[in-house]
């Protein structure tokens, strides 16, 4: 499966939360909760059944559920301060948290996230994939060990985050492999190794993927696919078989593809 069908792959297992005799402004504020996530909110009412609940399928098949109340703790009547943090800070866990209990900060939809491995996005910006990059850079920074993966689409780009990518590489531990596709000058390269493809998903795709490690808790993956000029979309990763499979993919596929000396690629 290619970069580009696995984004594909990802989009067509969107997940529906059915929110069943809640308050309207519930259901908008999940919404909003819930955008970059690959869910669809839908809202229901029933003659009969429980208040405030809501049901999580994929493809016509249940998932989970949970009452409104766990869903948007403070919201129905639970105890709890509103905090804009989130407890890992990533970009992709934005999510709203609220204090439950002395010293637990449960996120806002905590009950299905599990649930959610990937988040989707939409027309991210070329700024907004420089900066949902650096959140899995500086993740490879601080644990400093394993395999840090970085699509640039061009050589030309690729440039431009030269000294960033030359620190990240000149740590020991940390083994750091760049992929471009050939157009516009190489930059002098000294800590990490530069793939160029000759593929059209190299040109297309922007990825960075960390395999954590050694640690499946810190594996993560960003893969995006240009689909107007400097639209993005696609989705972030936590599962550690899909940012795996990446790794693997792009290893089996551009792993041979290296800059030589005179700046030409082997394919």
């Amino acid at each position: 499966m290619s970069l580009i069908e696995l984004i594909a792959g990802v989009e067509a297992r969107e997940a529906t939360l059915t929110v069943f005799n809640a308050d309207p402004a519930v259901t908008e504020e999940l919404r909003e909760h819930f955008a970059d996530r690959n869910v669809r909110i839908v809202e229901e009412r029933t003659d009969g059944g429980p208040d405030g609940y809501a049901v999580l399928s994929r493809d016509g098949e249940f998932v989970t559920a949970a009452t409104v109340d766990e869903l948007l703790p403070g919201v129905g009547g639970e105890t709890g301060a509103a905090d804009d943090g989130s407890a890992e800070g990533d970009a992709a866990g934005d999510d709203a948290t609220a204090e439950v209990g002395a010293g637990y900060r449960r996120r806002v939809g905590e009950p299905i996230l599990d649930h959610l491995d990937e988040t989707m996005f939409t027309s991210y910006s070329h700024a907004d994939m420089v900066a949902a990059s650096r959140e899995i850079e500086d993740r490879a920074w601080r644990v400093g060990d394993g395999e840090l993966h970085a699509g640039f689409q061009t050589l030309d780009v690729l440039t431009g985050e030269a000294d960033t990518y030359d620190l990240l590489g000149g740590k020991e531990r940390l083994d750091v492999h760049a992929y471009a596709a050939n157009e516009g000058n190489p930059p002098d390269v000294e800590h990490y190794t530069v793939h160029v493809g000759e593929t059209a998903e190299i040109r297309e795709t922007w990825f960075v993927a960390y395999d954590g490690g050694g640690y499946d808790d810190a594996k993560c993956a960003l893969l995006a696919e240009e689909r107007a000029p400097g639209e993005f979309f696609g989705f972030w990763s936590y599962d550690p078989e899909t940012v795996d499979y990446i790794i693997g993919y792009l290893t089996e596929q551009y792993g041979d593809s290296e800059r030589t000396d005179e700046g030409g690629a082997t394919v």
